[in-house]
């Protein structure tokens, strides 16, 4: 917990090491164009490298000053292209940092306590340093969008690479699902709504609402009293963001329905384009007579298949209830790289036990889990293909081949766009980096400027 901290509060003063630091008093170690970098903009940065546990060999300043370098130019270069970035671009981005704080940290009070200041000073703070870097990124991407690879530059990619630097890949596993949810009859879902009202009238009538949620809600947050602290638009649900954000603090909204059930809904607090919230979810309880249809319902769909009635990936198209999966056949995707082969350590603990008593080509029969959502499902499973551990090749690997050689390409169209503009930006680097390698070409060209 003590080493938690500490990385914690070294994240903290890099975030806000700039600010802090009195900028009379700072040195400019590098200029480029109009832009200047100062000493606290390396420092910050270091220490937060350091505090993600990152090793310095003697050149991590120098590389710090190389991306800063890098990244002022792509911001001058969109600005000059008057490349938009928009407003829910940077709030996103703001929102994910806070996010990651808060959940080193604890909770938002703690952050806010610890950092002297509310969550939306600290982003106002941090809001122009995001701008910039996302304006960078955006940039890149423009220089490189235009980038593809052939099926032959692949192939001269891979057959360049050293046979004993060739990745290591471990067991990977190809899986189809098809999921079928219990159709919600009419009364479950009238009971759990009555349920529901009746808590709001008692809220209505002077009840506590942390309480009540304390007592009933069957969300994660009735511990903390249904409260789920500041959040920002396209974090929560739709149904239940738009009746948020309309909501005045204290009110209590009517009852609301979404995936997970249905809630009724107080705000606490609003801060711009932030609200805290708190609520009580009650589930839609499945009658045992709705779970036995959706099984049967998966049998008739299992009989298709193993009867070659219907291929596996036909089926899914046509009856599964997984959106996620239907529209590829069933198909699994690995969210790293999008291709249908997952590591089996990434592999969804439930099916890996469960395919790991399956052959090749075998379909399970309709099996009982529950969802992310948290609902009750069945569903079948293929397991479809297995890859054992091996080093990198093309019969097996093309997907992940292919990126990396676009990758490269994409490197080197960046590092040439790099070099010309160098030629036609003024470049001024302090004596203190002139040994670092990486800041060579930048130095050569700050050189030839000075004579």
């Amino acid at each position: 917990m003590l080493k938690k901290l500490f990385l914690i509060v070294l994240a903290f003063t890099a975030v806000s090491f700039a600010s802090a630091q009195p900028k009379n008093a700072d040195k400019i170690v590098a200029i480029l164009g109009e832009n200047i970098i100062l000493n606290s903009d390396v420092d910050g940065q270091y220490a937060q490298y350091l505090a993600q546990g990152a090793k310095d060999n003697g050149d991590l300043k120098c590389q710090i000053l190389e991306s800063l370098l890098s990244q002022k130019m792509l911001q001058n270069q969109a600005k000059v292209d008057s490349l938009e970035i928009s407003e829910q671009q940077v709030e996103d981005e703001l929102n994910r940092r806070v996010k990651y704080f808060i959940s080193q940290i604890g909770s938002q009070d703690k952050l806010e306590q610890f950092i002297g200041k509310s969550i939306l000073e600290f982003k106002d703070e941090l809001r122009e340093d995001v701008r910039a870097v996302i304006m960078a990124q955006n940039m890149q991407q423009e220089i490189t969008r235009k980038i593809t690879v052939t099926p032959n530059e692949i192939k001269k990619f891979y057959e360049e690479i050293p046979r004993d630097s060739l990745p290591f890949f471990n067991k990977e596993v190809q899986v189809g699902v098809i999921t079928k949810k219990p159709k919600i009859s009419a009364k479950a879902k009238q009971e759990a709504k009555d349920k529901l009202e009746a808590l709001r009238v008692r809220v209505a009538n002077g009840e506590d609402f942390a309480t009540l949620a304390i007592l009933y809600s069957q969300d994660g947050s009735a511990k903390s009293g249904g409260e789920l602290g500041f959040v920002g638009r396209g974090e929560l649900v739709k149904a239940f963001e738009a009746v948020a954000f309309k909501l005045r603090p204290g009110e209590l909204s009517a009852v609301v329905e979404t995936e997970f059930g249905f809630h009724i809904v107080q705000l606490i607090e609003r801060r711009g384009e932030q609200v805290n919230v708190r609520h009580i979810l009650i589930k839609v309880n499945y009658d045992y007579a709705d779970m036995l249809a959706a099984k049967h319902e998966l049998d008739s769909v299992y009989n298709l298949i193993s009867t070659n009635q219907m291929t596996f990936a036909d089926a899914a198209m046509k009856f599964s209830d997984d959106e996620s999966t239907k529209h590829s056949g069933g198909m699994m995707l690995n969210p790293q790289d999008g291709s249908t082969k997952i590591p089996t350590d990434q592999l969804d603990p439930s099916i890996f036990f469960q395919i790991d008593n399956m052959k090749v080509g075998d379909v399970s029969m309709p099996t009982a889990y529950k969802t992310q959502a948290g609902e009750q499902a069945y569903r079948l499973v293929k397991f479809i293909a297995k890859t054992e551990p091996h080093k990198a090749n093309l019969t097996d690997d093309y997907i992940k081949i292919q990126q990396a050689a676009l990758t490269s390409k994409q490197n080197k169209e960046v590092e040439k766009w790099f070099s010309k503009k160098r030629t036609q930006t003024y470049i001024r680097i302090n004596e203190e980096f002139s040994s670092c390698e990486k800041l060579q070409p930048w130095i050569n060209e700050s050189a030839k400027r000075a004579k």
